[in-house]
């Protein structure tokens, strides 16, 4: 097996195994590639059409070539969440899952958030934490005690993806989608058990919901919000699936059935950074836009009802309690 031998499989638009798959990211990311070859690679899956196999490779590469959390393997007794949705949905909304992680933490549960900077948004989850004065250049083991002590970690990528290094400059010279930017919330290096997911283009989620299966989550709900949105939704069904016990499910998250008004995609939406760490300021306060509010409620209701506390409209009930309420405990590890 040659990495050449495998280009020219994929030059006839012919998918690889397991074993193929494997190979070539493993060889990606040791650094083995060339900057031609790796383009051609990335290029050659896109052609022919990346399928789980694919997505699964590049995941257990990239899983295998990150920074460890001490503690955190995957195999824990208590759950630990996440809540990274795929970004580059367009639509300049407020950092939703980030207010989301914060009010899980605050409840008591363990949060280990994977994110990254704006790419395409006004604000990313490591811009609005920074912000808020939460800590982003942790070592592996402050994230350990951080996770411990406030029940909140942010997993900064760049921090966490070394390897990462040898596709970045590809990535950025190609300038076009490719496996790649599916990749980052199935990188966890903390290897969540429950994780709600995001994803702006449903076409996706089958893709995404079968390499979750591939290499490993207890429970998972990853949907499509209505509209394109990666968040649940409140002005439309937003259709997905639910992962649990090995097996996937689709499932629909209706917001009118929970409760909740049916804003409009336009409440939501914040002008650049000042205004979207002012915004989840004041949700995590308990006085933030109405819209804003109930979509926060309503992505937290999905999370607790993947942690077990009721089905749907009982955790909607409850997320609405807590959020109305604003963070009991202060933000972590800011007071």
């Amino acid at each position: 097996m040659s990495i050449s031998e495998i280009l020219e499989l994929l030059a006839q638009k012919k998918p690889l195994n397991d074993v193929q798959a494997d190979f070539m990211f493993t060889e990606l990311m040791d650094g083995n590639m060339t900057e031609a070859q790796t383009g051609a690679f990335l290029m050659a899956l896109r052609a022919k059409g990346e399928d789980s196999t694919d997505l699964a490779a590049g995941v257990r590469a990239g899983v295998a070539h990150a920074v460890k959390i001490p503690g955190f393997d995957g195999n824990r007794d208590e759950p630990v969440i996440d809540t990274c949705g795929t970004g580059g949905d367009g639509q300049c909304s407020f950092n939703n899952s980030t207010a989301v992680s914060l009010f899980l933490a605050d409840m008591g549960y363990t949060v280990a958030k994977h994110g990254n900077r704006a790419l395409s948004s006004s604000c990313g989850s490591a811009d609005a934490l920074e912000a808020l004065g939460i800590p982003l250049e942790q070592t592996p083991e402050e994230a350990a005690e951080g996770l411990a002590k406030y029940n909140f970690a942010f997993l900064f990528a760049p921090a966490y993806h070394p390897a990462f290094k040898y596709v970045m400059p590809v990535r950025q010279q190609l300038g076009i989608r490719t496996l790649f930017n599916f990749m980052g919330p199935l990188l966890n290096p903390a290897r969540p058990s429950h994780q709600l997911m995001g994803i702006g283009d449903p076409s996706k989620l089958e893709l995404m919901g079968e390499t979750l299966l591939l290499t490993g989550v207890d429970k998972a709900l990853i949907f499509s919000g209505a509209g394109g949105f990666d968040e649940l939704t409140t002005w439309g069904p937003n259709r997905g699936y639910i992962i649990h016990d090995g097996v996937m499910e689709k499932t629909t998250v209706n917001p009118s059935q929970l409760g909740f008004k049916p804003h409009a995609p336009g409440d939501v939406r914040v002008d650049g950074k000042d205004d979207a760490v002012a915004k989840l300021r004041d949700i995590l306060a308990g006085k933030g836009p109405e819209a804003m509010m109930d979509m926060v409620a309503l992505n937290l209701a999905g999370c607790l009802h993947l942690l077990g506390k009721g089905d749907m409209r009982e955790c909607a009930d409850l997320a609405r309690h807590t959020v109305n309420q604003g963070l009991q405990k202060g933000i972590p590890y800011v007071g």
